[in-house]
């Protein structure tokens, strides 16, 4: 095999790798993922999915619940579909979902 063409196969998946671990060192100390060797060493000995690990973790610290559509409901639902009946759950023998019975069979249980 040719020098040259083992140095590209070796030599340019390493600059990616190399670059890669460098840019987490250096973007962890600036967004605040403390200690950026941390991060540094996870991307340098899990290649490429060890700077995944970290670009998902470096997502969580922009969170912010209040532009969260999801925060305080369990899912969201089309507004076509808002008159449709609920599914029954297991253990549910509710004739409608609306029924305060539901709510006192679990403090009758507790006695």
């Amino acid at each position: 095999m040719s020098t040259l063409l083992l140095a590209l196969l070796v030599g340019i998946p390493l600059a990616w790798h190399l670059g890669l671990t460098a840019f987490t060192y250096y973007d962890a100390g600036k967004v605040g993922l403390e200690p950026p060797m941390k991060w540094t060493a996870i991307t340098f000995c899990i290649p490429i999915f060890g700077f995944f690990i970290y670009i998902f973790e470096r997502s969580e610290l922009s969170y912010d619940p209040e532009t969260d559509p999801y925060r305080g409901n369990n899912f969201n639902i089309h507004p076509s579909r808002a008159d449709d009946a609920p599914l029954r759950s297991r253990g549910d023998d509710r004739l409608s979902v609306d029924d305060d019975e539901w709510d006192n069979h679990d403090e009758d249980e507790s006695r």
